[in-house]
């Protein structure tokens, strides 16, 4: 088994612990907050260990998992004394699952082999169900070299990890895919609402949607969260949602591309933020729909809030 390294011990981060300790990894975990550490390193039991920091854990893993909110969160993690890039060292791979811009792991690249270490961007598909069994799709970033030393331990996370190209384009694949989620997360809130509003059973309608032609696996994983909301625990929040737009829409004017329906979403986002709170899983769009009616959205598609110069 390989050694394993886990900065981020939130959501997901605790999912991927669970599987890498499940197929008998040797677990090294690290969070800025230590108690959610010794909390999940508690309830796994032997061979999953804490380390006081990033440093630490980079300097004795194999490969180091890293998975937190945004680009500067990786930025910070992975430089200065007690950061990852301290402790890396030759014959190991970072890898980065974060969902942030290609240029966050770009950046970084010069610094790890300077270290003698490999270093991935390695983004995930999928729910914190589907990680803990070990089922993601990863969409990978690098070398092959790199990737063949990481694939072990990637393999106790992912059914299916497939090798984008070269470092940065699993990230941008994210933000490509992660556009169609939000797209279709929206368009099921308003869809769903629609059905309501005409007099249809809530259940009996989300239902029909995971059974028709429309029925994708999100929409069977995200039953509970759409027709329970008040009771369905958060697994994605609005105001991250809200942040991998931005970086869709940012990544559109870096390559040149127009993003309507993004620009749409990220706006309808805000609003469902501003209503219902930042903190709701993204699916309680429907919840402000349901509540605000006709007046729900005003932002039309060439006015929408993306990135810089939109």
């Amino acid at each position: 088994m390989t050694r394993v390294g886990v900065l981020g011990t939130g959501r997901m981060g605790s999912a991927f612990a669970k599987a890498l300790a499940r197929d008998g990894h040797e677990v090294l975990l690290w969070n800025r907050t230590l108690d959610r550490c010794y909390a999940l390193a508690g309830q796994l039991g032997s061979g999953v260990d804490v380390a006081a920091t990033a440093a630490e854990v980079a300097a004795n893993t194999d490969v180091t998992l890293s998975m937190v909110a945004d680009g500067a969160a990786v930025a910070s993690i992975y430089q200065g004394p007690d950061g990852v890039l301290a402790g890396a060292h030759a014959g190991a791979v970072l890898v980065d699952l974060s969902t942030v811009p290609p240029s966050t792991i770009r950046a970084l690249e010069p610094l790890a082999r300077e270290r003698g270490a490999g270093i991935l961007d390695a983004p995930v598909s999928g729910s914190v169900g589907l990680a803990e069994a070990g089922e993601l799709t990863l969409m990978v970033g690098g070398s092959t070299d790199d990737l063949e030393r990481a694939r072990r331990a990637l393999e106790s996370l992912a059914k299916r990890i497939v090798h984008m190209g070269p470092l940065g384009s699993g990230a941008a694949m994210k933000l490509a895919v992660n556009a169609v989620i939000f797209g279709l997360n929206n368009a099921v809130a308003e869809a769903l609402v629609l059905a309501e509003k005409a007099g249809i059973d809530r259940a009996l309608a989300y239902d029909v949607f995971a059974t028709s032609a429309v029925g994708a696996p999100y929409v069977g994983y995200k039953r509970a969260a759409f027709v329970d909301p008040d009771v369905t625990p958060v697994a994605f929040a609005l105001e991250l949602a809200e942040k991998d737009l931005r970086l869709i829409t940012g990544l559109a004017d870096e390559v040149g591309t127009a993003v309507p329906q993004s620009d749409v979403n990220l706006a309808l986002i805000q609003e469902a933020a501003a209503r219902v709170g930042a903190d709701r899983d993204f699916s309680t769009v429907a919840v402000h729909l349901r509540e605000a009616g006709t007046a729900a959205i005003t932002v039309s598609a060439t006015s929408g809030g993306g990135g810089e110069g939109r």
